[in-house]
């Protein structure tokens, strides 16, 4: 049967018809009877990423996809074995820095009680003598009163002359060396040599013939007289070399340079003589020695200290290490992504859980061209979900974009995909953890 097709007026007022219907079902998701803008989303939450700062094996894992969890808790656990180990030697090292610092605590206590006895005893000897000073008599040409320097200006003139005496004896002894090994003092060095050799020959064989003429064997008795006659023989003879030479440029240069240094020795004896009658009391050697060990025993005693302090710091940097390898929940919130396993080896800084915190929720929106100016920051919307119907939630829009995008793909209907809209996204008020990321929720501005 043929049909009679429409008149073209006809066919154009339909189509009108069937526009103004899909305007009116559009706008009728946008308003509500009362006229209010509402538009739907998605709850959203932020997203943090979980990682182990230490890397290793995954021990335990205490959660999974979805669970809710609360701040604090444990999320999973690297393997401790080794770091175990190494507390277990930290704290046998610590246990040495305690014993080795009791030890030095008692060697520091011992070292000043002894030193403050010797301090003691030193000042009860010295107390007779302390005025002495102002009684002594000046050398010539000393013309200041007694006890015009005190005790320590006396002990430092004298160690001062000790050590000039010392380099006196110094350059002396070096002198004498010069002119005993040159060339032409040879001859009469080796006449002192011949001679001191034959005297210390004469003396010992003069002894041995006294103690052998104790004796009845005469056979023995005139060994040793035939050594004792050589022994002089020779020392005769090396006292007459001596005496050829004694008088020449060489002997009386080598001459000059003994004298020297027997003088130069004598001098550094009699400044430490005088040294050693100035350091009497609490100056005494003994009360400086006993302030050596002393100032020893307080080095070690701090040296124990710092040790104990380092062990320390080392068994508390390990706890720190063990403590890491225990995921803990920053913040409240559901378990979005689990990607690790027990018996799993995790890196430092990889992905462990994906955390959505519940603290601070959000819905994102989008409502078209015409209703943008409605919406302001700060404003207050209602927001219902499905699971939970006839229970609304308060928002706050904190973010308008500012500029108009196309509805993005995941919005059902292809009139709604082609329009221009902007972003709103709202932050949700949900004290009691009731809402979940993921769900599907209606917002009403108000």
């Amino acid at each position: 049967m043929k049909h009679k097709r429409p008149p073209v007026p006809v066919i154009i007022v339909l189509a009108l018809a069937v526009l103004a219907a899909a305007y009116c079902g559009i706008r009728a998701l946008l308003d509500k009877g009362d006229g209010a803008l509402s538009a739907s989303g998605a709850i959203e939450a932020i997203t943090v990423t979980l990682s182990p700062e230490l890397g290793g094996k995954v021990a335990e894992v205490y959660v999974d996809e979805g669970g809710v969890i609360k701040a604090g808790d444990q999320l999973f656990r690297l393997d401790d074995t080794l770091l175990q180990a190494q507390r277990a030697v930290a704290a046998a090292s610590l246990d040495l820095a305690t014993a080795a610092a009791k030890t030095a605590a008692a060697a520091l206590a011992t070292a000043r009680a002894n030193y403050e006895l010797t301090l003691d005893a030193a000042r009860a000897e010295s107390a007779t003598t302390r005025t002495s000073d102002w009684r002594a008599a000046n050398p010539a040409g000393y013309t200041l009163p007694g006890g015009y320097f005190g005790r320590a200006d006396r002990i430092a003139a004298a160690q001062a002359e000790v050590d000039t005496a010392r380099s006196a004896r110094a350059a002396a002894q070096a002198s004498l060396h010069t002119r005993l090994v040159d060339a032409v003092n040879a001859d009469f060095v080796a006449a002192e040599t011949r001679l001191v050799n034959a005297r210390a020959a004469s003396i010992v064989a003069q002894d041995v013939l006294t103690r052998t003429n104790l004796s009845t064997n005469a056979a023995l008795c005139a060994a040793a007289q035939t050594a004792y006659d050589a022994a002089d023989t020779e020392l005769a003879a090396a006292q007459t070399a001596y005496d050829d030479l004694k008088n020449s440029a060489a002997a009386q240069a080598t001459l000059t340079a003994r004298a020297g240094l027997a003088v130069a020795e004598e001098r550094y004896q009699s400044a430490q003589d005088e040294l050693l009658l100035l350091q009497t009391g609490v100056d005494s050697p003994r009360v400086a020695a006993a302030q050596a060990v002393l100032n020893q025993a307080v080095v070690a005693a701090e040296q124990a200290r710092l040790a104990i302090a380092q062990s320390e710091a080392s068994l508390a940097l390990i706890d720190t290490q063990i403590a890491k390898l225990t995921g803990i929940a920053p913040a409240d919130g559901v378990i979005l992504t689990r990607a690790i396993q027990p018996g799993e080896v995790v890196a430092p800084g990889g992905t462990a859980l994906t955390l959505g915190r519940l603290d601070d929720l959000t819905i994102t929106v989008y409502v078209p061209e015409d209703r943008y100016g409605e919406i302001s920051l700060g404003q207050s919307a209602t927001v219902s979900v499905d699971s939970f119907p006839g229970e609304t939630f308060t928002a706050t829009v904190v973010y308008i974009a500012d500029k108009a995008e196309f509805t993005p793909r995941n919005v059902q209907t292809v009139e709604g995909r082609a329009s221009t809209v902007f972003a709103i996204r709202l932050q949700v008020q949900d004290p009691d953890g009731t809402l979940k990321p993921g769900m599907p929720a209606d917002v009403v501005f108000k």
